[in-house]
């Protein structure tokens, strides 16, 4: 990675209206850009919503469907929960970490470590709840490919969910998907300025661009999208399963 930008840019790009399944993303962030002006560049990083990629992928459940288990059925009536949707996030989920206080925290089988396993039902209509896409690398991948199909350019592109944090309140964007750059830069063999060797200091990139990207897509003004302009990065075939920590280097297992 290259020393640290001047300056970066972060563009916010609305989307009017719903995302139907098989929504065509590569079209529709184009369009997007056009309409703000901006023409989308290899050297950018393009930030997008998990809501946005799971509606295109159908991964969207109605509650109506569900039979909840009795499992979910004791949790939910303990905790005023709607039982369908415990029964989904118990779906989603491949271990429980922790079950208090009405608060299911969950490994994904992604190996995503979270609440609700990432189930939600924001901004997806009334009882109606959107999953984790399947593969979130894998859809960035091909979002990537298809701008390259389409336009041209292969810029890095991040898939972003939100995440609570141990030890600290309040919530954060954090990268659940990633294609054409490495998620993680490391520091170590480097020196600071009084000549001291970093051994240890590695930066979750992807996070910090899916949380400074946040800042401009909000949560209820329609911006699925987001270009980070300015930040260099090697094109790689880096995956976000790189900020997933094994469970031998877990000291909280």
């Amino acid at each position: 990675m290259s020393p640290a930008p001047a300056e970066v840019r972060i563009i916010p790009l609305p989307v009017v209206g719903e995302i139907p399944v098989d929504a065509d993303l590569a079209a529709l962030v184009l369009s997007a850009a056009k309409d703000r002006g901006v023409t989308l560049q290899t050297n950018d990083v393009l930030i997008v919503t998990q809501k946005v990629v799971s509606k295109a992928e159908g991964r969207i459940v109605r509650l109506e469907d569900v039979e909840p288990s009795p499992f979910a059925i004791q949790f939910a009536e303990q905790y005023g929960k709607d039982a369908r949707q415990v029964e989904i996030v118990l779906s989603e989920t491949r271990r429980i970490v922790k079950m208090d206080r009405g608060v299911l925290v969950s490994e994904t089988h992604h190996g995503f470590v979270c609440a609700n396993a990432g189930v939600d039902a924001s901004n997806v209509g009334s009882s109606v709840v959107s999953l984790l896409p399947e593969d979130p690398d894998r859809s960035a991948a091909v979002l990537r490919a298809r701008f390259h199909e389409v336009a041209g350019v292969s810029p890095a592109v991040i898939i972003t969910d939100t995440f609570g944090r141990p030890w600290r309140n309040g919530l954060t964007n954090v990268a659940i998907g990633v294609a054409g750059m490495d998620a993680l830069h490391s520091y170590a063999g480097q020196r600071d300025p009084y000549g001291y060797e970093l051994k240890v200091t590695v930066v979750a990139l992807a996070d910090e661009l899916a949380s400074a990207a946040e800042l401009v897509m909000g949560k209820t003004d329609g911006v699925p999208f987001a270009i980070v302009r300015g930040v260099p990065f090697e094109p790689t075939d880096g995956t976000a399963q790189a900020l997933v920590r094994t469970a031998a280097e877990d000291l909280f297992r």
